[in-house]
């Protein structure tokens, strides 16, 4: 292992004189994702237990492939970690973990350093600031590559290029270990931490994975609840995913015109939708969900197996499954809607235009084909069908059906 016997260098005076004396302890702090608010709240948390508590060293089991928080947040952050009166250290792992673009700044302030086997740390002017080189120590890396573990150690970028987290905790000055048949034991203590689950939630919606996707399906649903009568579980479910979709769009870099687009599409679908069969507003609509989705963010990205799924799942829910749902949730026991013509039905709500109708117990959304709104209560016939809707008139004063004419003239 390179880098071996890490010794914590405390600056001297200042705020670290108040933890002369520390605790045999050591606490680490997972630090996976984005660098959001709410990992920033984390590790500033953290950094303020630790001036009270005072353990041998705060370690951040760091996993982060950037930040979405402000500038200014960010050199918040990091003031904070190099004035901790306890000595902070960040291990980059385990294997196949990253620090790179501006997540790369926490690693710099880090007081000690460590990379896993199988993991990777971006070069940036920060970090070569921070360990004191120039572009021109890198030999044939350039500022922006990622390195491996060893090659990290090698460029002195890090400290130490430690396996596992035990292997790294144990070379802080102060740690205690104990040899037992055979094998070495901390004696020190080692405590984990992380996220509550509030707060675990909030970061996990934040992700430009699950954000994208809750917005979408939130959309989707609320589309959906558009064409039923009363509010239900798609309604429920469709709000709450729009606003957790919400909050991760406003935590994360997104661009308006993206979701101007995906807005859009959503109305495009609707037209189609309303009449019961895909035309030319379902192929707006698609090209309209597909470009708002890819410009959606802005310097992050949501996977292309996300993308991919969502683009397969709209599609398909809109073109085949939305009709059908919206006709099931309407449709009663007798086959066919021509007898539905010249029935007499009760407004559930007020018709004016539009409103809803229950024929044989059955709720339909129903529109008035005359100048005179429906009170709710009030009797009304069907004398046509469109797409989904009822067109209705009142039971007094309202013109006959064409059919109930007919069959008058037999």
């Amino acid at each position: 292992m390179a880098g071996a016997g890490l010794v914590a260098v405390a600056a001297p005076g200042g705020a670290r004189d108040r933890c002369a004396e520390r605790s045999d302890r050591v606490v680490v702090v997972e630090v996976d994702g984005l660098i959001d608010p709410v990992l920033a709240d984390l590790i500033e948390d953290q950094v303020a237990d630790a001036a009270e508590t005072c353990p041998l060293a705060l370690v951040l089991q760091f996993d982060s492939g950037g930040a979405v928080i402000s500038d200014g947040e960010m050199d918040d952050l990091v003031a904070t970690i190099e004035r901790s009166p306890v000595p902070v250290a960040v291990w980059v792992g385990p294997s196949g973990s990253k620090a790179a673009d501006e997540a790369v700044r926490v690693l710099a302030a880090a007081d000690l350093t460590g990379v896993s086997v199988g993991s990777s740390v971006e070069v940036t002017p920060a970090l070569l600031e921070a360990r004191g080189l120039e572009p021109g120590d890198l030999g044939s890396v350039d500022v922006g590559d990622r390195v491996g573990a060893r090659r990290a150690v090698e460029l002195d970028l890090v400290d130490n290029d430690a396996p596992t987290i035990l292997t790294f905790v144990v070379e802080i000055d102060g740690f205690r270990t104990e040899v037992v048949d055979g094998e070495r034991r901390p004696t020190t203590e080692v405590a984990f931490t992380g996220l509550d689950v509030f707060g675990e939630v909030m970061h996990t919606v934040a992700s430009p994975n699950v954000a994208y996707l809750l917005f979408v399906i939130g959309l989707g649903l609320l589309l959906f609840e558009l064409f039923t009568a009363g509010v239900g579980i798609a309604g429920m479910v469709g709000a709450g995913s729009l606003v957790l979709g919400c909050y991760g769009l406003s935590v994360l870099p997104f661009r308006p015109v993206g979701v101007a687009l995906l807005l859009f599409a959503m109305f495009g679908y609707g037209v189609d939708v309303q009449t019961g069969v895909p035309r030319v507003w379902t192929g707006i609509a698609t090209v309209s969900f597909v470009l708002g989705s890819l410009l959606l963010y802005d310097g992050v990205s949501a996977s292309w197996i996300t993308l991919l799924v969502a683009f397969v799942g709209m599609t398909l829910a809109m073109v085949s499954g939305m009709p059908t749902m919206v006709r099931s949730r309407f449709s009663t026991p007798t086959i066919g809607r021509d007898w539905m013509i010249g029935e007499m039905g009760d407004a559930r709500t007020d018709i004016a235009p539009d409103g809803v109708i229950t024929l044989r117990g059955a709720p339909w959304r129903a529109r008035t084909n005359r100048a005179t709104p429906i009170r709710k209560g009030e009797r009304a016939r069907v004398v046509a069908i469109e797409g989904l809707v009822l067109e209705v008139e009142p039971e007094e004063g309202g013109a006959r059906d064409h059919r109930e004419r007919a069959r008058s003239r037999q």
